[in-house]
């Protein structure tokens, strides 16, 4: 069993160590981790995760309404491409029609020319926390810790294209598809023939995610011969 020390928020300490930059944006969330619509306020944040080949890490972005992961990418290094990657991922899967407050910590990641002219060209609008503070981003921090205890925590990861393909498999199957059925069971249009909850993974799911469609296979970063390539690519989350 891995400990907490398996999943590593780069929200406190940034880069190898290094303290987090000055913030590029202001804090326009200011701990109110609550929206009035989808596509109003989004979460984004990195973490490591170790394997027996080598870290891997892993940029979310969540939406504040809904509380799904609604962009994603992964990859065995982190760069500001990965968070370009999980924010473009999410622009283009939701469209959303109005300005969209995108609040991070203050990573080098995040306060990248690369990530900022996304932010621009999407007519989002860049929100930063305070230095060392991870209450500033806690509700991203309910999915890490949900992530630890369903996928992280349940055994030691051989390699990196296990470990991605029990992430994005446990972030689609379970935790986005629970969330998408608990707003279909308060809508008023929502009947008893509404899907029940799916359960948590089991240990076997979790080291044999299924080949076929439902894993969503063709969804992310691509392997050849169980090895990573270096070239990034999106993780597609049906959201």
């Amino acid at each position: 069993m891995l400990g907490a020390e398996a999943l590593v928020d780069h929200g406190a300490q940034g880069v190898a160590g290094k303290s987090p930059g000055p913030a590029v944006h202001d804090d326009h969330v200011q701990r109110n981790f609550t929206a009035p619509a989808p596509d109003r306020v989004w979460l984004t944040d990195i973490t490591e995760h170790p394997t027996a080949e080598g870290k891997l890490y892993c940029c979310a972005v969540k939406d504040l309404f809904s509380n799904r992961i609604v962009g994603c990418a992964i990859d065995e290094r982190m760069t500001a491409q990965l968070a370009v990657t999980a924010l473009r991922t999410a622009v283009a899967r939701r469209r959303p029609g109005g300005v969209v407050v995108v609040h991070s910590d203050r990573g080098s990641q995040f306060r990248a020319r690369s990530f900022q002219a996304v932010l621009t060209a999407a007519g989002l609008q860049g929100s930063m926390g305070r230095v060392a503070s991870a209450g500033d981003n806690a509700a991203m921090e309910s999915w890490h810790a949900l992530l630890q205890k369903n996928v992280l925590d349940r055994r030691r990861w051989r390699t990196r294209a296990e470990l991605h393909a029990a992430i994005v498999f446990w972030t689609e199957h379970t935790y986005n598809r629970r969330r998408r059925q608990r707003a279909l069971a308060s809508s008023p249009r929502s009947s008893s023939n509404s899907p029940s909850p799916l359960k948590p993974l089991s240990r076997h799911d979790h080291s044999q995610p299924p080949s076929t469609e439902a894993a969503a296979v063709p969804i992310g970063v691509g392997y050849t011969g169980g090895v990573l390539r270096r070239q990034l690519e999106v993780v597609r989350l049906r959201v």
